[in-house]
């Protein structure tokens, strides 16, 4: 019984430890989207952007130069809000621009999008077509401190 216990215990962790066949992956698929869809998924996420990080007269972003469809589409999306964007990693001395991260991702046919910042993280699930992209998720919102 004493030779038992210690093999039942080690059964016990080691059991625990498995995990299933269709475990979910550590990163989504890449994914390329239609101009229209690229679009309609950077204006949506760029109003909602404007609602949380304030005015867009005295506000600069900063967002890495990418000639991907999404990355132009935001680009455009936060410049028609009247952001200032700047893409050259070039700011003014007086300036401190707001470090924006982006990403697009596909996964379970379905696309979802992210924009990020020190303080605050966006995120929405799309359905994309041809002819532009529909919310499929409710927004998610992260503030940091």
């Amino acid at each position: 019984m004493r030779k038992m216990l210690p093999i039942i215990l080690v059964t016990a962790l080691i059991s625990g430890c498995q995990t299933a066949d269709d475990a979910l992956t550590a990163s989504p698929t890449p994914v390329s989207v239609s101009d229209a869809a690229a679009s309609a998924i950077a204006g949506d996420l760029a109003s909602r952007l404007a609602e949380q990080i304030g005015h867009a007269g005295t506000t600069t972003i900063k967002m890495d130069k990418s000639t991907s469809e999404y990355a132009l589409a935001l680009e455009a999306a936060l410049k028609g809000w009247g952001y200032t964007v700047i893409t050259d990693r070039k700011a003014g001395k007086d300036v401190k621009p707001v470090e924006l991260g982006y990403s697009i991702d596909g996964l379970d046919g379905q696309v979802l999008a992210r924009l990020s910042t020190p303080s605050i993280a966006l995120g929405r699930a799309y359905t994309a077509t041809l002819a532009g992209a529909t919310p499929a998720s409710p927004l998610s919102i992260m503030q940091r401190n």
